[in-house]
């Protein structure tokens, strides 16, 4: 037996039947019982855990061959009051919620003959290439209010937005993808009468959560909201089901206060649902909102793939693993993946890990820097390659970072780069999340290390003087912070060296402005202040794998020394007054409808909003005004007693607000890429 046993991942309705069993009585003892019970021993007895909770009540976890407990039967109690027990039910609330792609399918659904990932288990939501091409329209809710446009806004801070956004009433806007009219897309199919119901149960369950904040929103709340879920799911609402658990996840991740939480997240998973729901519900008619319930590999003949580096993962949800990316003739990524449950050792360990395509002996660390030649190839849409039965794959020399389709990588003005990156609507960040996962590939130099991160600028023109050959000041920031992996510790070394010379695949960091996220590193051609890397690494290091040593940098007098304007360069986004909006919208999910009622009563909404005036964001003072006079309004009962309104409309208001929000700071990060040196 193992006395350090991991909970296993629990069904979403299997977590909601048992906290709905509860009597009101134990109802209120829930979330004390969570932590209670989640701190107490856990043995393993072969596939099955044990936690004694106490004399006479024993919970039995038996999980499925998909390691998930995807029924009510396998969690079972001892104790008289069982199943409808407080031990039951808080072990249950304490499991890791699973991943749809571990739940069987809904009725009438079915696989593809080629679902098979490389990695059989890995998550759908992990880092992959972005496969589905991006969409020219831009959606606007037409449930919660309109939504402004930000165009003068955002680029100028001057001027006022048409439409002030206020979130009274539906279907109001008239934009494309609304549903209204011309926005209506080729094929498009208004939601059946199963799937309205059921995104209105879950923008009422969503609305509830906000109006509690994270403070009210315990193991009840996220019942209710499991519970819509899985209703979600049968009605045929993937992308509904799937926000639903990015939200409750980060509920509780919050209410534990993990060290890798951020209300950042919590927000825009929050403004996710709200928004996909609140259309449905409105009968939207566009296909996004429905999703896809699985990534079908579909059959894609003969390819030829080159490594560009490996990207260590570590959910927040126990799994762990690695995905190693690959590079076309043709330009195009695809990518190979090993994650399953396990965590940072699972990361650690899969990155010498054998591929599991075809009968290719090679690991992911060789693949990296090698390639495939594969026959049968599957490939899912987001460019994963799939392991089915006939799938062949044999190894073949890869490519220097300097030829070929991988020295291209490097030939396009990073500016351009990313601006196509940011080119997809921040409505909705699922949507959006692929096309910003695409690397980009650039020379910078180095200019040094500032706060939490490393300012560097793009080297447009070889020289021994960077002088007017580079681009806007970029910011690098580490990957993951997680003291396993070796990102800030590479991103240290790198910024100990100003006028190191270095060739960077990266992402685009969506949220700040001018951001990169560094993922692998290697020397510029030519340059004599570039990396000295070992030769059996071949001309790059993973940063997340591979640690840089004093050794692989040039002497300090080698290096030029980079321009001090650096230091001095504006960041759009920092200078713009929209964090007083951030605030506010922030606090609402934290500290719920009556956090902002009590600002809006102290006078600090009105305050801020004149601020916002004053600097020529005058939509986004409207709707924070509307926020706060929504979350302050009240209404009087029969008996002539004031009470709170009803979370609709407080929901509307909140949605507007950080919708809006959202898309403005996309457009001021946009620009920061087009500032000129």
């Amino acid at each position: 037996m193992n006395s350090s046993a991991t909970l296993p991942p629990a069904a979403p309705h299997v977590v909601a039947a048992a906290v709905d069993a509860l009597t009101s009585r134990l109802r209120k003892k829930v979330d004390a019982a969570v932590g209670q019970y989640a701190a107490l021993d856990r043995v393993a007895d072969g596939a099955d855990v044990v936690v004694t909770c106490g004399e006479d009540a024993v919970v039995t976890l038996s999980p499925g061959p998909s390691g998930v407990i995807a029924e009510e039967g396998q969690a079972r109690c001892s104790c008289l009051l069982a199943p409808r027990c407080l031990h039951r039910a808080a072990l249950l609330t304490a499991c890791p919620l699973a991943d749809p792609a571990d739940l069987p399918l809904p009725d009438g659904e079915s696989a593809t003959p080629d679902d098979v990932p490389a990695s059989p288990g890995s998550p759908p939501s992990r880092p992959g290439h972005p496969g589905a091409p991006p969409t020219d329209e831009r959606p606007v809710p037409a449930d919660p209010g309109r939504t402004p446009e930000t165009g003068q806004e955002a680029g100028q801070g001057s001027g006022q937005t048409s439409g002030q956004g206020s979130g009274q009433g539906f279907g109001q806007s008239s934009g494309p993808g609304s549903g209204q009219g011309d926005g209506r897309t080729a094929g498009a199919v208004v939601p059946g009468a199963a799937q309205v119901a059921a995104a209105a149960g879950l923008w009422r369950a969503a609305a509830a959560v906000l109006s509690a904040g994270v403070p009210g929103a315990g193991a009840v709340p996220q019942a209710e909201l499991l519970r819509a879920a899985h209703t979600a799911r049968l009605a045929g609402l993937p992308k509904a089901e799937a926000a639903t658990l990015r939200v409750v996840r980060g509920l509780r991740a919050a209410r534990a206060r993990y060290d890798g939480h951020r209300l950042a997240d919590l927000v825009s998973a929050l403004r996710e649902l709200l928004l996909t729901v609140g259309r449905l519900a409105a009968s939207d008619p566009d296909p996004a909102l429905v999703g896809t319930v699985r990534r079908g590999y579909r059959p894609n003949g003969g390819l030829k793939v080159y490594g560009v580096f490996r990207e260590p993962v570590i959910s927040s949800t126990g799994y762990g693993g690695v995905v190693t990316h690959l590079v076309t003739d043709d330009g195009r990524w695809f990518s190979v993946a090993d994650v399953k449950p396990g965590g940072p050792a699972r990361a650690r360990g899969a990155a010498t890990a054998t591929v599991a395509i075809g009968a290719a002996m090679m690991s992911h660390a060789q693949l990296a820097r090698g390639g495939l030649l594969i026959a049968g190839a599957t490939v899912s849409p987001d460019g994963r390659l799939g392991a089915g039965k006939g799938v062949q794959a044999t190894p073949v020399t890869g490519l220097a970072w300097t030829d070929g389709p991988l020295g291209a990588l490097f030939t396009r003005p990073l500016a351009e780069a990313a601006g196509e990156r940011l080119s997809a609507g921040a409505w909705s960040e699922e949507e959006s999340a692929e096309q910003v996962r695409e690397p980009v590939g650039c020379d910078l130099v180095i200019v040094g290390a500032a706060g939490d991160h490393v300012l560097a600028r793009q080297l447009l023109t070889a020289g021994p003087a960077p002088a007017e050959g580079e681009g806007p000041v970029v910011r690098l920031v580490p990957a993951s912070r997680h003291p396993d992996l070796a990102h800030v510790e590479n991103l240290r070394r790198l910024a100990s060296r100003p006028g190191l010379r270095v060739r960077v695949v990266a992402r685009v960091e969506p949220g700040r402005a001018a951001t990169l996220v560094p993922l692998a590193v290697g020397p510029v051609a030519g340059e004599e202040a570039t990396l000295r890397l070992p030769p059996e690494w071949q001309g790059r290091a993973d940063l997340g794998y591979d640690r840089l040593q004093g050794s692989h940098l040039p002497a300090a007098d080698a290096c030029p020394p980079p321009g001090q304007d650096a230091y001095g360069e504006a960041d759009p986004l920092e200078g713009a007054p929209l964090w007083r909006v951030r605030r506010l919208v922030e606090l609402a999910v934290s500290g719920g409808r009556r956090a902002v009622a009590e600002s809006a009563r102290g006078g600090d909404a009105r305050r801020q909003a004149a601020s916002l005036r004053d600097a020529g964001f005058r939509t986004a003072a409207g709707l924070a005004v509307a926020l706060a006079d929504e979350a302050d309004r009240r209404e009087r009962d029969v008996f002539g007693r004031l009470t709170e309104a009803g979370p609709d409309g407080y929901a509307r208001a909140w949605l507007a607000a950080a919708t809006h929000l959202a898309a403005t700071e996309r457009a001021l990060v946009r620009t920061s890429w087009q500032a000129t040196p």
